[in-house]
């Protein structure tokens, strides 16, 4: 499957300051990529660069298939962008925003009330397509918004927290918009809410002080991790006893009777040990990681200072 963006070697500095370091990735058409990572990381100087807006220190995108620094408006031309503030006109109407920005996307004027009829209906605008942009509440602005962003049905959608200030509805609207537009796009989401990656990606990525720290798969993601299992017991039993058989190579007291464990053994095998020993087992699973397990585990207790910052 050919790559809609190609990332390599990519890397943008401040005087001094490294805010992306040496990252390279591909976006693929159906892939909905959750991009990560903490306030100040990288994230917004990386999107700037893949829309055109800012140039690398160093490396190469490739927007389907064209170099951006070499032919920036053609590779620009299978790219939509909904920055971090929708750039909206408040004074225009919900139509009259789309045509002007269907001529800024250069399309032909026989086609332009198509592409903004196709574009109100995939983002649901049909019913307030008259109505002025500033009257509108902050969840349909961000439909307005992601409306310019595919009129000229570009392969590729860049959205940069497109979900930050909506309430849990309006939340929950943009995620089944997202995850529609994925099955004809390819979709990057810039995000630190982690929830919002789980809900709508298929592919997370973590980027943390300029570098691309994890990449994944979110099903892979969510899978249990091997070797890890948490179980409650009916008999009064500490930590310390259980760390004393060899079966678990490391035990973590939650709760009362209740333990999280790691172990070389299968969880058959495991189990087997725990009822020999009556100890009266209760419940036992498989130890699933979460995203934000993860998140943390990369990124927590950073104290240099942060790229976007320094941007």
């Amino acid at each position: 499957m050919s790559s809609l963006i190609s990332v390599n070697k990519l890397s943008r500095y401040y005087g001094d300051f490294c805010a992306v370091n040496d990252i390279s990735f591909e976006l693929a058409a159906g892939d909905i990529l959750g991009f990560l990572g903490p306030n100040g990381a990288g994230k917004s100087s990386t999107m700037q660069m893949l829309s055109g807006n800012l140039a690398p220190s160093a490396g190469e995108i490739h927007i389907n298939g064209i170099d951006l620094l070499e032919q920036p408006k053609a590779a620009k031309a299978s790219l939509g962008y909904l920055p971090e503030t929708p750039p909206l006109y408040p004074e225009m109407t919900v139509s009259e925003y789309l045509r002007y920005c269907a001529r800024l996307h250069r399309i032909t004027a026989a086609r332009i009330a198509d592409s903004c009829n196709n574009a109100m209906q995939r983002c649901g605008l049909t019913e307030v397509a008259q109505r002025l942009i500033r009257n509108l509440s902050k969840g349909y602005q961000q439909r307005v918004g992601i409306a310019q962003a595919i009129l000229h049905a570009p392969p590729v959608i860049i959205l940069d927290e497109p979900t930050v200030g909506l309430d849990p509805i309006q939340i929950m609207e943009i995620r089944d918009l997202i995850r529609e537009l994925g099955q004809s796009h390819g979709i990057i989401l810039c995000t630190h809410i982690l929830p919002e990656v789980q809900a709508v990606c298929n592919r997370v990525q973590i980027i943390n002080r300029g570098k691309l720290v994890y990449n994944a798969n979110m099903n892979e993601l969510l899978q249990p991790r091997s070797g890890r299992y948490e179980f409650i017991l009916a008999k009064d039993i500490s930590d310390d006893e259980l760390a004393t058989h060899a079966v678990f190579s490391e035990v973590e007291k939650v709760a009362e009777r209740h333990f999280v464990v790691s172990s070389p053994q299968p969880a058959e095998q495991l189990t087997q040990f725990i009822i020999d020993q009556q100890w009266g087992l209760r419940t036992f699973q498989e130890k699933q990681v979460s995203l934000e397990q993860i998140f943390i585990e990369l990124t927590a207790g950073d104290t240099l200072p942060a790229a976007d910052e320094a941007a």
